[in-house]
């Protein structure tokens, strides 16, 4: 059996991650039929969109690496996505199901941050420079999507939820 190294987790965890972005492409859509609120609904929406570049960028650190683009399945996700589901269920037609969703949200944009933190450092130590640069592009753009639902749950969601 070979050696198991950095360059074997790198690339089992960007399995993961690729399984994870793919299956959020699919939930995103939900939530925002979901939302009441008409930004939290575009702010799901743009993400799709975001989410769609974050896929082609993983596909090309595949590319870097000279691998197919190949996901595997990640029960991290799973799990975050479940509990939003049960969040839409539970919370549907009630004044707190908007920042039940953002709270769901933001809990898949806190563990997509940890990925792509850590592959875009592991990218830098095995010399993947082309690879970390896509790393960190989507490691920004999931950091700037985070503190977008921050302020929208601060300004109106959390708001909403407490006055009825």
């Amino acid at each position: 059996m070979a050696d198991k190294t950095l360059e074997t987790l790198f690339h089992e965890t960007l399995k993961d991650i690729y399984y994870a972005e793919r299956k959020i492409l699919k939930v995103l859509p939900k939530m925002a039929r979901a939302a009441s609120s008409t930004e939290l609904r575009a702010a799901f929406e743009k993400h799709r969109e975001e989410t769609e570049g974050h896929v082609q960028r993983l596909q090309g650190v595949f590319e870097a690496l000279g691998k197919r683009p190949q996901g595997k399945t990640c029960d991290a996700i799973e799990g975050i996505i479940s509990e939003g589901e049960e969040i839409m269920e539970e919370f549907k037609g009630q004044p707190a199901l908007d920042a039940g969703l953002a709270s769901a949200a933001q809990a898949v944009e806190h563990y997509e941050i940890a990925r792509y933190g850590t592959l875009a450092r592991w990218a830098e130590e095995l010399g993947l420079t082309d690879a970390k640069a896509l790393l960190v592009a989507t490691l920004e753009e999931e950091e700037a999507t985070d503190q977008a639902l921050t302020a929208l749950a601060e300004s109106s969601l959390n708001p909403a939820a407490q006055a009825a």
